[in-house]
């Protein structure tokens, strides 16, 4: 049995049409939409393996307890839904499990409401966005696991089963990343490593230049940068806390007879490089960043390109400061970073203080210096913003940042959390200036969050026409007759004289201009340069910029000169 529990403000959702002939019709009154609030939705693939229903049930009752009482929900919503799993139960068991679940849950003193199966439905929800707001859980009894088969295969045969992996673009908008992505050669995805992604070199490309924008920004806020492994051993999650919180999630392995895990997170790293000297006061704040790749589990059915994947790199960051004071002064310079990122791709976004949830690490005085803190900043930068009650991370309060893209959808991606109780669990100290040992205050963020996801949301949020600079290919040339190839030539070198680092190609086929055109359009090229015999004779280029149909005829150096302009201030 396989399950993704989301907490939501609400739900929404109706049967619209029968998905399986055998189902029994439903009345008029569960035909009806229905509406849950404030509730833990269970979204449930029954599988062959829970052929046990008494067993599976009781497996599935355990979890959904165990989630609802970290999240405080009453209300459960048990949501029928295949896409979690390709191997499913049969009808019949399934509908048995969700029945045989439904009661169990009520016994427990939950309200439950299951949505029909085997019908088509439209659902709508509004997830809360906490840490433990979306999980994803695998149910596997004891007995029930896969044995390993003897090893005996056929690589022609694996290679024709890998190979098959083909995007489905029918349930899919125009304006899609995956569409896009696939169109402009950025990324692709395959099965041998679900829900992590095979950047080409276009994809790289943009991946390279945020991450060459975030460094420039963070030195020029005097961040030192570190790298930490991704395997670490067990001990150091049960030292974080994360292991109770999120071993469900984390992929394990063993090396010498020791349990390790492959991160999750990059605090606890950066929490070991602090603690390998000896700090002074002097030394405070120190503000030390890392794009470290982490690996999360996730069922596959709920993997959405590269908005939800399990491999990704997260643009952090530690500021440990020695006192409220220095905090204060410090969550404002985060601020201001944040503002300079999200500008610069020209988003608006909205702000969140999230407060102590109900499940946490620290003390209640702990708690009450960061959020004082996290309010005190807001306030002082006279920013608008929303208070989200219990929906902090476990071990601090945090200020989350909701970007707004063109298409009028907002994505939570930068977070800024205070955090007193992590320094106290890694026992981390700096000496003041009575030569007295202290604890310092941590400061976590992110601005980006996943490089892979702020990626996807780009995509969408250009429609794939990156700002120059961003651009996987900055300038296409082209040649309108075969005897302007020479003059278009010497245009493609002058270019790259001119601007060494210019992404430029061009393409001098015998194809119709037509064609040409087509074909840089798709790959959203900022600037397509065409030479003919008027352009040949003034001396001049047609440009075409940024997905327009109006040429304009300028003189070579000129453009040079705008061009050049343009990517440095990173336009």
């Amino acid at each position: 049995m396989k399950i993704l529990t989301l907490h939501v403000d609400y739900i929404k959702f109706k049967a619209l049409k029968k998905a399986l002939k055998s189902i029994a019709d439903l009345s008029e009154k569960d035909k009806k939409e229905q509406e849950v609030k404030e509730a833990l939705v269970v979204m449930v693939a029954v599988e062959k393996s829970d052929s046990n229903a008494k067993a599976s049930v009781a497996a599935l009752t355990k979890e959904v307890k165990d989630i609802a009482s970290q999240v405080k929900a009453k209300n459960i919503v048990l949501y029928p839904y295949a896409h979690l799993s390709s191997n499913l139960a049969s009808p019949d068991t399934a509908v048995k499990a969700l029945q045989e679940a439904e009661a169990a849950l009520k016994k427990e003193g939950f309200k439950v409401v299951r949505a029909p199966f085997g019908y088509y439905k439209s659902f709508e929800l509004k997830v809360k966005g906490h840490p433990l707001s979306e999980l994803s859980r695998e149910i596997v009894l004891q007995g029930n696991e896969a044995k390993e088969a003897e090893e005996k295969y056929d690589p022609k045969q694996l290679l024709r089963e890998i190979s098959k992996a083909k995007l489905d673009t029918s349930k899919l908008k125009e304006n899609d990343h995956r569409i896009i992505g696939r169109q402009m050669d950025l990324f692709s995805f395959n099965d041998v490593a679900p829900g992590m992604v095979f950047f080409h070199n276009n994809g790289l490309i943009v991946y390279n230049e945020l991450v060459k924008f975030w460094r420039e920004l963070h030195k020029k806020y005097n961040y030192e940068e570190i790298s930490t492994p991704q395997v670490l051993d067990k001990r150091l999650w049960q030292i974080s806390g994360h292991w109770e919180k999120y071993k469900d999630n984390i992929f394990l392995t063993k090396y010498e007879n020791r349990d390790f895990a492959v991160k999750p997170m990059n605090c606890p790293g950066g929490l070991l490089v602090f603690k390998t000297n000896s700090k002074s006061y002097k030394d405070l704040p120190l503000r030390v960043a890392e794009l470290g790749t982490v690996h999360r589990q996730e069922l596959s059915g709920v993997l959405a390109g590269l908005f939800r994947v399990i491999k990704f790199t997260q643009d952090d960051a530690h500021v440990f400061c020695r006192n409220e004071k220095q905090l204060e002064s410090e969550l404002i310079e985060v601020m201001k970073l944040v503002d300079e990122i999200y500008s610069k791709f020209g988003f608006k976004y909205a702000v969140e203080l999230s407060t102590r949830p109900e499940k946490r690490i620290g003390t209640d005085a702990m708690w009450d210096k960061a959020e004082k803190a996290l309010e005190n900043v807001l306030k002082k930068q006279k920013m608008k913003y929303k208070i989200n009650k219990g929906d902090g991370a476990f071990y601090g309060p945090k200020i989350d940042f909701h970007l707004k893209d063109s298409l009028g959808r907002t994505w939570q991606c930068g977070t800024i959390q205070v955090d007193f109780a992590m320094p106290e669990r890694f026992a981390i100290e700096y000496t003041d200036k009575n030569n007295k040992k202290k604890r310092p205050i941590m400061i976590h963020r992110a601005i980006y969050g996943s490089l892979e996801r702020f990626i996807g949301i780009l995509i969408e949020h250009f429609n794939g026409r990156f700002p120059a600079w961003l651009a996987p290919i900055q300038v296409r040339v082209l040649n309108f007759t075969d005897r302007n190839k020479k003059s278009a030539e010497k245009v493609v070198d002058k270019l790259k004289k001119a601007i060494p680092e210019l992404r430029i190609d061009y393409d001098f086929s015998q194809s119709t201009m037509g064609s040409k055109v087509k074909n840089a359009e798709i790959m959203r090229v900022p600037y397509i340069l065409t030479i003919g015999d008027k352009e040949e004779k003034a001396g001049t280029v047609a440009v075409r910029s940024k997905g327009s149909k109006k040429l304009t005829n300028v003189r070579i150096d000129d453009f040079i000169s705008k061009l050049k302009k343009e990517i440095e201030n990173r336009e």
